[in-house]
């Protein structure tokens, strides 16, 4: 997962997950779904001018064969980790 500091209002969430890593279309779909849910349940604590980000999801090999728990649970790490690198009062 690729991030940025941005000055818009709320985060933003875009994908990046190649054929090459996930070679079936429904194995992307399904990580892009739980991407955007993971992030919809986590994006008021992204979100404000000081802490809002541009966020790019990208997906290794393994992220195909994952369950769903798997896949949440990493989600769950990375927004942590960017909450964590939120600094208050970054302009």
């Amino acid at each position: 997962m690729l991030y940025v500091g941005t000055s818009a209002q709320s985060s933003r969430i875009g994908f990046a997950i190649a054929k090459k890593r996930v070679s079936r279309a429904p194995g992307r779909n399904r990580l892009k779904r739980i991407a955007r849910e993971s992030f919809r349940h986590n994006r008021h604590s992204l979100a404000g001018a000081p802490n809002a980000y541009d966020i790019v999801v990208l997906a290794n090999r393994a992220a195909a064969a994952a369950s769903n728990e798997q896949l949440f649970q990493s989600l769950d790490t990375h927004w942590e980790r960017i909450r964590a690198t939120a600094v208050p009062g970054r302009e």
